[in-house]
Order: C-alpha cells, then structure tokens, then sequence
C-alpha cells in the first residue's frame, strides 16, 4: 500500500471517531424531511389500503369468494366495495397534496429563512 492509500485509509477511519458537526444544510435537509415524510407516509398506507379495497371489491365479482363467504350474489356488493376502493385510491393524490401544502405553510418560513441564511454566507 502507497502512502496516499495509508493516508487516505487513516483519514477515513479517524473520521468515524470525531465528533459531527450539525451545519445549516442539515437542519435544511432535516427540516424538508420534516414536510415531506407525513405526506409520504399517509399516501403510501392510504393507497395501499385503498387499493386493497378495490381487489378485495374485484375478488367478490371474478372469484368464488363471495358464495363461499356464503353470499348469493356476490356480485352488486362487489362491485360497491371495488368503487369505494377505486374513489379511496382517486382521491389519495388530492389528500396527499393536502397535506403537503399545510405542512409547507407551517414550516415555509422558517425553511426560507434558513434558505436564505446559507445562500448568502
């Protein structure tokens, strides 16, 4: 191993024992995280659901499930619950942007100011 290579593997190791440092561009990027990861989290387990509606709405009709669940005609209540799936999964996109516009408005300035605090260092 060259010296470079010794340097480099020293400096990397010495690194994993100084103690970090938060700057401004973390706390940005904590802050951004901060709005969006509720949105994204509501989106991803409200769709997921929604879309296990409809398949389960979609299963009643195609399958033999609902006659042997016992019902006699599966086939009005399956495509209800479908529907309801498919306007849950419809409106998940419009909840979404919702929610991420409020958490936008209650974390805007606060994130513009410290925006602007390291563009003009």
């Amino acid at each position: 191993m060259n010296k470079n290579d010794t340097q480099f593997m020293a400096q990397k190791i010495r690194t994993q024992y100084m103690e970090k440092t938060s700057s401004e561009l973390d706390e940005l990027r904590e802050l951004d995280a901060r709005v969006r990861r509720p949105a994204g989290i509501f989106a991803y387990v409200y769709g997921s659901i929604s879309a296990i509606i409809m398949g389960a709405g979609m299963s009643l009709v195609m399958t033999d499930i609902g006659q042997m669940l016992g019902m006699s005609a599966p086939l009005v209540p399956g495509i209800v619950v479908g529907v309801l799936g498919l306007a849950m999964a419809l409106l998940t996109y419009p909840m979404y942007k919702g929610i991420l516009n409020a958490r936008k408005k209650r974390y805007g300035a606060e994130i513009l100011a410290l925006s602007d605090k390291i563009i003009n260092k």
